[in-house]
């Protein structure tokens, strides 16, 4: 009996240390930066916090110069044209039908235009399609309309939904007021705030947010529960699709501790505007201090045998 009641007081330290774990993690959690949240009225990408998402936004740049110039080139043989070949100053026009040097030039010049863009652009797309090896791995699930998540190498899961005002939100208690899905009302504001967020991150922020440590590999298996979804953060530069029956996969290594958020991108249903995805980039000592908080909260801690047969 002593020994039972030894282990049941251990079994109690143990939790209160894993709640006060718990609590200070997500406290760490609630105090980071926003930093890849779309603003309105602003233009351009988010801020990119990965090597891809710089790459890509490199080579959308490069894009853009190379489509101004061909356009102005363009735009500029049709001027000479006009203005040489009028019928004003041009009042007898030629016969030829054909220009064999003219007709090369105009077929080599577009296939060396191209060679140029995919010897940009290749490199880019094997870099984003070419899954490193993992420092976390964690399976997304989509479906109608939230997403649900799997650390595979830590054996635990979680649900993610849209902070509205049906949203459960554990820091409020069982006894929380019930608002109206899908719409900003007040008892939304009170649950956002409980949460950390403003009521400018509504449609953006979830409940339970994805966790990972700042400078790691973090590959996302993804697959849908029922249609089609997307997976898509714009600061990390990622965006696969989420298809039920298969499994697709994508990678980013984040350099930037703070709050992402992105969008399912893939027509889903009546609710596709209301399953967005947050994702928390974090230092590793946070990091480690959440990943035992949750493994409590989401995959248990069970009791020891003494204390489960007197209970």
């Amino acid at each position: 009996m002593r020994f039972s009641s030894l282990v049941a007081g251990v079994s109690a330290s143990v939790a209160a240390v894993v709640a006060a774990v718990m609590a200070s993690a997500q406290d760490a959690l609630q105090g980071l930066e926003l930093v890849g949240k779309p603003i309105s009225g602003n233009m351009g990408f988010q801020p990119a916090v990965t090597s891809v998402s710089r790459d890509l936004q490199w080579l959308d740049g490069m894009l853009l110069y190379a489509c101004i110039a061909i356009v102005a080139f363009v735009t500029l043989l049709l001027a000479v044209v006009a203005i040489r070949f009028n019928r004003r100053t041009n009042p007898t026009p030629a016969t030829f039908t054909h220009n064999s040097p003219l007709e090369i030039t105009w077929t080599i010049i577009p296939i060396i235009i191209l060679v140029f863009i995919g010897a940009f652009s290749l490199p880019v797309l094997f870099a984003e399609q070419e899954i490193p090896k993992a420092d976390l791995t964690i399976k997304a699930t989509g479906h109608q309309w939230y997403w649900s998540y799997e650390y595979v190498d830590s054996g635990f899961g979680f649900d993610s939904f849209l902070v509205d005002g049906s949203t459960k939100v554990a820091s409020l208690g069982d006894s929380q007021p019930m608002g109206t899905p899908g719409v900003l009302d007040a008892t939304a504001k009170l649950k956002l705030e409980a949460l950390g967020y403003t009521a400018s991150e509504f449609l953006l922020a979830t409940d339970t947010a994805v966790v990972v440590p700042v400078n790691k590999i973090v590959v996302m298996q993804l697959t849908g529960a029922d249609v089609i979804h997307g997976w898509y953060v714009p600061a990390f530069g990622v965006q696969q699709s989420a298809v039920p029956g298969r499994l697709s996969e994508l990678w980013f290594n984040a350099e930037k501790e703070g709050v992402y958020f992105g969008q399912c991108t893939s027509l889903c249903g009546k609710s596709h505007a209301y399953m967005p995805i947050t994702v928390k980039v974090v230092s590793q000592p946070v990091y480690d201090a959440w990943l035992a908080g949750a493994k409590a909260e989401f995959a248990g801690t069970p009791l020891p045998l003494e204390v489960a047969d007197n209970n």
